[in-house]
């Protein structure tokens, strides 16, 4: 009852501290965490970016929106994660809460199967399940692109990657889907009563499947994991190694789906050069990563004192990058508030972080977006939104909850 009395005092502390600061002294990044942030944060961006490279926040933290600075910082061994854990701890999200080298040995078991070789060889398994999802989708009816298409399809990759059996598919969708909300932070008490229920029923349906491929075994993930428990990974980091690993295989996949699909049909001329020409969908889902990524915000902590920007940041100071700001810095972006399929440098975004903590997720990603815009744009090819997207609680996760869509028929020639 302490623990969670102390939870709720600080989780109203947080909230009254961005809302005294963001409407008081309109500071934008604590606006970034109020309604305005969530909507649109580009403008509170550029506004942290005109205060200077590096700018320190009410809030008690220190901010960029710099590409350059953002992108230094990610890279310098100086800024961490977080410390060691000690014996007592466990990891929530595995090796994403972590230093070197506990980080280090984790990362090296979990690569491989995120490797691009590894990840080509599923191309033919996304293809099919991007089909099958569109297939059940009825010819001249509005649908959800969200709850109809871009959520499904990547759960259904990522079960079958990890080796997760047919029964506990859609209860391990349910509760990753939850799972996966918490990166963009509690919105509420509720939200957070409902993530620790999540949380609880993902360890147990993990540990069910530890158990199952202990006793049969199989050329999946979970398999690997399995044989070398107690040597590279200690039991205590299985289950946040899993769910790490569901969330890296599904949920910026989600929304780089959903994003990429808005911006176009945003950028009508986008959406028509690409279905006459499919060769352009990987520019467009990478202008997406730079336009609109998915994850918009990430921290380090000072783990020494440092000189930076001219400014000297001391042991333990935190420290938000702006990846979505940086990924429109016109010092590196030309005319960066314009969705540009021909952008020549959008690959130079930052949407899946940089240094040692880049995305695990993104060759996955990657190919789930192109695979699944392509289908999408071949299968309706005069698709069109019905009305306005819902976006996703809270701004560091920055998505789609719904997007109501119809595939128009042409107009008959007289």
């Amino acid at each position: 009852m302490a623990g969670q009395a102390a939870f709720v005092r600080e989780f109203i502390r947080e909230r009254l501290n961005f809302v005294l600061n963001g409407r008081l002294r309109g500071d934008p990044l604590a606006r970034l965490h109020l309604d305005e942030g969530r909507i649109d944060p580009y403008p509170l961006y550029d506004r942290i970016r005109a205060a200077g490279r590096l700018v320190r926040s009410p809030v008690g933290a220190w901010v960029t929106a710099d590409h350059a600075l953002c992108d230094q910082i990610l890279r310098d061994r100086r800024f961490g994660v977080g410390g060691r854990l000690t014996e007592d701890e466990t990891p929530q999200l595995s090796f994403l809460e972590m230093n070197p080298p506990d980080h280090s040995r984790l990362r090296r078991f979990a690569a491989p199967t995120f490797g691009p070789r590894q990840i080509s060889g599923f191309e033919d398994l996304i293809t099919g399940t991007v089909r099958r999802l569109l297939d059940r989708i009825p010819t001249g009816r509005p649908f959800d692109l969200v709850g109809d298409f871009a959520a499904p399809m990547p759960i259904a990759v990522i079960t079958e990657l990890l080796g997760i059996p047919d029964a506990d598919a859609e209860e391990f969708a349910r509760y990753g889907t939850a799972f996966g909300s918490a990166l963009g932070g509690f919105q509420s008490l509720r939200h957070a009563s409902e993530l620790a229920h999540a949380q609880q029923q993902l360890e147990q349906i993990f540990t069910r499947l530890f158990e199952l491929k202990r006793r049969e075994p199989g050329e999946d993930v979970i398999s690997r994991l399995v044989a070398t428990e107690g040597d590279r990974v200690q039991p205590r980091e299985m289950v946040p190694l899993c769910s790490l690993l569901l969330i890296a295989g599904f949920e910026t996949t989600v929304n780089l789906i959903g994003n990429t699909t808005l911006a176009l049909l945003r950028h009508p001329d986008a959406w028509h050069r690409v279905v006459a020409d499919p060769d352009l969908v990987p520019a467009a889902v990478e202008e997406t990563l730079r336009y609109d990524s998915p994850v918009q915000r990430t921290g380090r902590v000072a783990l020494q004192d440092v000189e930076l920007a001219g400014h000297r940041l001391k042991e333990g100071d935190f420290v938000v990058v702006l990846l979505g700001g940086a990924n429109r810095d016109p010092q590196v972006f030309d005319q960066p508030a314009r969705f540009d399929l021909d952008r020549g440098n959008a690959g130079d975004h930052l949407a899946f972080s940089s240094g040692i903590h880049y995305c695990i997720g993104a060759p996955l990603a990657r190919l789930e977006a192109r695979i699944a815009i392509r289908e999408l744009t071949r299968r309706f090819p005069n698709l069109a939104m019905i009305k306005s997207g819902v976006r996703r609680p809270g701004s560091l996760i920055r998505g789609l909850a719904g997007l109501p869509v119809l595939d128009y028929e042409p107009p008959l020639r007289v």
